[in-house]
């Protein structure tokens, strides 16, 4: 009777703790229903244990709380997550809410919790697959040093194979142990060594904020850790300026190459030709409008199929020009400034009437698209592509100076006209194809021009006067004197310009080079030639 007796007992027990089992929250819970109490410290402490909970709820929770998508009901101290299909959630279990109640409304947040949150969610997304996942989320915890994901930043640097992953979690620990009041000196001098060898402005500025209250030796660390960068910094901002110069150099590069053939040449102050630079770029972009209307997918080889018809349109526009215009005007510089003044104003009309005033679109191919970084500098696909274009423009110019006999008639007339005329050489032809080489060279850096500047019909004029800055500054007709005081101008603009400004920097170029030619009348590279010494 007795045994039989307490068996019952036992199985009613039992029976009673199963139905009561549900009624008890665990940690979990408790975390969630402190949301709805409407304090930021509740909500603090909520946060951390909601993130180091491992439950697959803990991350719809914290992204939704971020979002202000998470509802609380201060009469039940229910909580609920507002999905973005609209749908409502019990953020404790999970389970599908009908509608939220009337009085529920989004957890209140303040700055220290948005910075709290962050570095949840990069602690929620430390355990990713994805390497990129996980160096994001760990750039987050080093920003935001968030001492409660510590744990999980050191078990996923234990785990981790990735090199840069594994570098970005190194990191984000050492940002945390440097501001933990607990942790070792060693520690710290550790994370100050880490934090340094970061070298970026936000690990400049994170050592700069190592107080006096730290030990003695980790604030004299960080002291040095931030000099240490500043003088890093310092380098690779003058890096930064050279590569900006030797990108606007080989923009100038392209745009005078041309100008410096028909000036040695012919002696012709050519004012148009800027607007052959002009003609290559909307060649360009009738050549992507058509493939966007015919054929979208040959648009990576757009530019591929503009180089030579841009070539062509400049280069038949610059052939008609000298034979209809400045053959007549030989030996009349200012006659022939003044003709080709007007007819820049006209190719720019007709540009005008034909496309419209306004800017045209012409976009980048994917392999033109895009940066990557270079120690503390940032390079673009599309201004490393033109730096290569152009000297690849430059080594064919030269080659075809050298062995074609359109190259040596060229350097012949270049030397000494009436001689050459006397060899037989028809001086007149080799100044229409000469133009014509000349415009043509315009058109294709009319190309590039269209992948870094706006395509309007007073493109041109924005690099006719540099143009003719750096053939001077080279030396009329030498294309090395061009190419040295394009990227000599171009890098020196650069460096001036954080000093004195974009307007003053220009100024002070062109005084610089207006003394120069004074000491140096023919420029950096002058012709070789009894007509030239004459």
């Amino acid at each position: 009777m007795l045994a039989n007796a307490f068996c019952r007992a036992i199985a009613i027990a039992a029976i009673l703790i199963a139905f009561a089992l549900p009624a008890f929250a665990g940690p979990f819970e408790d975390a969630v229903g402190k949301f709805a109490n409407d304090e930021f410290s509740d909500t603090e402490e909520a946060i951390g244990v909601v993130a180091a909970s491992g439950n697959p709820l803990a991350y719809p929770i914290i992204s939704a709380l971020q979002e202000e998508r998470l509802m609380a009901d201060p009469d039940t101290k229910k909580v609920y997550i507002k999905q973005a299909d609209g749908k409502i959630i019990d953020a404790a279990t999970g389970e599908a809410v009908a509608a939220l109640p009337d009085r529920a409304s989004a957890v209140s947040l303040n700055n220290r919790l948005r910075r709290t949150l962050d570095a949840a969610l990069g602690g929620l997304t430390l355990l990713s697959p994805d390497p990129a996942t996980r160096i994001t989320a760990a750039q987050s915890v080093f920003k935001s040093r968030e001492e409660s994901v510590l744990p999980t930043v050191e078990s996923a640097l234990a785990k981790e194979t990735n090199k840069a992953a594994k570098t970005a979690l190194g990191e984000a620990r050492a940002a945390i142990l440097l501001f933990k009041p607990d942790a070792s000196e060693v520690d710290k001098l550790e994370a100050v060594a880490t934090i340094k060898a970061r070298g970026d402005q936000e690990a400049m500025a994170m050592l700069s904020a190592v107080g006096s209250d730290q030990p003695q030796s980790v604030v004299k660390a960080a002291a040095a850790g931030v000099s240490a960068i500043q003088s890093k910094l310092a380098m690779w901002s003058g890096v930064q300026n050279a590569w900006y110069g030797l990108s606007l150099g080989s923009v100038l590069l392209l745009a005078a190459i041309g100008l410096a053939i028909t000036f040695g040449v012919m002696g012709v102050i050519n004012m148009a030709h800027g607007e052959m630079v002009m003609l290559g770029a909307y060649t360009t972009f009738v050549v992507q409008d058509l493939i966007r209307s015919n054929n979208p997918a040959l648009f990576d080889y757009s530019l591929l199929i503009a180089v030579p018809l841009a070539f062509l349109v400049a280069g038949l526009v610059g052939i008609l020009v000298e034979r209809t215009i400045i053959r007549f005007l030989y030996g009349r510089p200012l006659e022939t400034l003044l003709a080709t003044w007007g007819l820049s104003l006209i190719l720019q009309q007709a540009v005008r009437s034909a496309f419209g005033p306004t800017n045209r679109e012409v976009g980048n191919p994917s392999w033109m698209s895009g940066a990557f970084e270079l120690g503390q500098i940032t390079i673009t696909y599309n201004r490393l592509w033109i730096l290569c274009f152009t000297l690849a423009v430059f080594a064919l110019l030269l080659l075809m100076l050298r062995f074609t006999a359109l190259g040596l008639e060229m350097r012949a007339v270049t030397q000494n006209r009436r001689m050459a005329a006397s060899m037989g050489i028809a001086t007149s032809r080799v100044d229409a194809l000469t133009f014509g080489l000349g415009s043509g060279i315009a058109g294709i850096a009319g190309v590039a021009l269209s992948q870094i500047d706006n395509v309007s019909p007073n493109l041109g004029q924005s690099y006719i006067i540099d143009s003719f800055m750096v053939v001077v500054f080279g030396g009329v007709g030498n294309l090395w004197g061009t190419l040295v005081g394009a990227f000599t101008l171009g890098i020196a603009n650069k460096f001036l310009e954080p000093v004195a400004g974009a307007v003053l920097g220009k100024i002070a170029i062109l005084v610089l080079i207006i003394l120069f030619i004074q000491k140096r009348p023919r420029g950096l590279f002058a012709l070789k030639g009894r007509a030239v010494e004459a």
